[in-house]
């Protein structure tokens, strides 16, 4: 088998789920860091810019402006620096993600605000329980190996009260968008990531992992059964993502 092939069998397999995936997303988002900011604003035409604002609006940061709030899986820190920039802001971002690369890409842009990169795995944060203000994922727990421990990881530092949001990129219902879109992510999309970032493989693995990723119903579903009470969740774009919420009951019925 060709090295092209082999690459492009371990990132299916990785998509689906596979043994490989935690080992293959580390590494392949460690090699495309330096061009992640500029693909993710070029492939989404900057509509990513809105979704994430829309996303950290759903945080309600403003209830808690003192607080610590986790950004998971943070990539280059973008929503960290979002939230940090919030008006009245006096509180911690944690920017968490365990490709360290990612997080030293991102560094100049939060350098001297209220931001503490930390390289942690979204299943075993390096946090003590119920700490937390609230926390936020953009884009990255379809990359997680093992959504339903980190689910339940997020649950045990978030504060009773607090909330979680989820911003991912989901499969559109309708017929017409959905095959524009499939033409998209599954054509256009991988070309112009490959030549962009020089990786052959990174922007194939995206559209099969989404492929491979809960519908918004079930990934509802599987945040209630991970102990979040109140959840919600709202198409983005005709269906091309979506925001899904949660908040930490603040008795202990709903805890898991």
């Amino acid at each position: 088998m060709l090295a092209t092939d082999m690459d492009r069998a371990t990132a299916s397999a990785a998509a689906a789920g596979g043994a490989e995936k935690r080992a293959y997303v580390q590494r392949i988002f460690s090699e495309i860091a330096p061009r992640y900011d500029l693909l993710n604003h070029v492939l989404s035409l900057n509509i990513d810019r809105r979704w994430r604002r829309k996303a950290i609006a759903s945080l309600r940061v403003e209830r808690d402006q003192s607080g610590r709030y986790l950004d998971l899986c943070a990539g280059t820190m973008d929503i960290s620096a979002e939230i940090s920039a919030l008006p009245g802001f006096r509180g911690l971002v944690i920017g968490a993600d365990f490709a360290e690369p990612m997080l030293k890409a991102g560094a100049a842009k939060v350098k001297g605000s209220r931001i503490a990169p930390v390289t942690a795995d979204a299943v075993q944060l390096p946090l003590p329980p119920g700490q937390l203000a609230g926390a936020i994922v953009a884009f990255g727990i379809r990359n997680v190996a093992g959504l339903e421990a980190a689910l339940k990881e997020v649950f045990r530092v978030i504060a009773p009260g607090g909330r979680f949001v989820i911003l991912e990129f989901s499969t559109p219902r309708l017929r017409v968008v959905r095959a524009l879109y499939q033409t998209y992510f599954h054509h256009v999309l991988p070309v112009i990531g490959r030549l962009v970032s020089g990786h052959r493989t990174a922007y194939q693995y995206l559209p099969r992992s989404v492929a491979n990723f809960p519908v918004e119903e079930e990934l509802a579903k599987k945040l209630e059964n991970a102990g979040f009470s109140k959840v919600t969740w709202t198409s983005l774009s005709f269906g091309v993502a979506a925001i899904h919420v949660g908040e930490r009951p603040t008795s202990s019925i709903g805890a898991k």
